[in-house]
């Protein structure tokens, strides 16, 4: 009885570290360009919703977004976006077309199991609209500001905990690298 009681005192022990061996030998896990923006595009959605909601005279709409990552073999993702930002005011919409071309650095957080893009650069800028048509440079430091907030509360890739793989990255110290094309989970050293 006594030795029963030990082996099931060490069963735990046992599972977390089978857990831990399986997910380093499917480590490294990875996340393709075409995945991320998928979750970009609805993750907008999602925030642009919320904010109509909340009263915000905001709409903003992703028609593009294209992700380039490990461009040049460098650990950075570069996001090429198109869409719209319409204000409304009073009982008109106006609607601007805007084009952005941004670079950061790919990071993962673990408490919120999520991969967030940190030191924003903007490469390119663009606007259309009845009013005005040409580069944003004029308003760049307005524009990347809004920018950084928005990709600072949303994640360019959240961990899906239906997927039994991605599920067990969040029971294990885990972290990201970039690769030409993907993001690839591995072990975090610690």
């Amino acid at each position: 009885m006594k030795r029963f009681k030990q082996a099931r005192a060490w069963f735990p022990v046992l599972v977390l570290a089978l857990l831990a061996s399986g997910c380093a030998s499917m480590s490294p896990y990875s996340i393709s360009e075409g995945e991320i923006e998928r979750h970009l595009k609805k993750a907008v959605a999602d925030y642009d919703r919320q904010q109509l909601q909340s009263g915000s005279p905001l709409s903003l709409s992703l028609s593009d977004a294209n992700i380039t990552l490990g461009p040049d073999g460098r650990d950075v993702a570069v996001i090429d976006l198109r869409g719209q930002v319409a204000l409304k005011a009073l009982i008109a919409k106006l609607p601007v077309d805007l084009a952005l071309k941004v670079e950061g650095a790919p990071v993962y957080d673990s408490q919120e199991r999520a991969v967030y893009l940190r030191r924003l650069k903007l490469l390119e800028s663009s606007i259309d609209s009845p009013f005005f048509k040409g580069d944003l440079a004029p308003v760049t430091s307005s524009v990347m500001r809004v920018v950084a907030q928005m990709l600072e509360t949303m994640p360019v890739y959240r961990l899906d905990d239906s997927n039994l793989t991605q599920r067990m990255f969040g029971l294990v110290p885990v972290d990201i690298r970039v690769a030409p094309g993907r993001l690839e989970f591995v072990m975090a050293d610690k």
